[in-house]
């Protein structure tokens, strides 16, 4: 998986939007203005995404580029290292998984107005 193709999948993804919301080199993906990816334009092989907290412990046990993530709560999100033992389709995955925690906390209004913007 390369920055690109993820940064892609991520904006496919219903009402993505992205910024840098604390430097120059974090790209955020949110969902309605809520957080559920991030890539570091210096590290281009490291992706941030949120998890279900049983789920991520599962992911860290199997797979040695997914770790929890440096700075966020490692309860609920991973790091993923693009070049190591995960292939492209599980990066996937797990983005559009992060897209649905985070869609599912949010409040029902927009859930609904998620839906009829697929």
């Amino acid at each position: 998986m390369d920055i690109e193709k993820f940064r892609e999948y991520c904006l496919s993804l219903p009402c993505v939007t992205e910024d840098f919301p604390f430097d120059e080199t974090v790209l955020v993906f949110r969902v309605k203005n809520k957080i559920f990816a991030c890539v570091c334009l210096d590290k281009p092989e490291l992706g941030v995404l949120k998890c279900d907290p049983e789920y991520a412990i599962e992911l860290r046990d199997h797979y040695m580029a997914i770790e929890p993530a440096w700075h966020w709560n490692k309860k609920y999100w991973n790091q993923i290292w693009f070049n190591r033992d995960v292939d492209d389709k599980l990066i996937y995955d797990l983005a559009a998984h992060s897209y649905s925690e985070v869609v599912k906390k949010l409040p029902k209004k927009d859930q609904i107005d998620l839906k009829n913007t697929k």
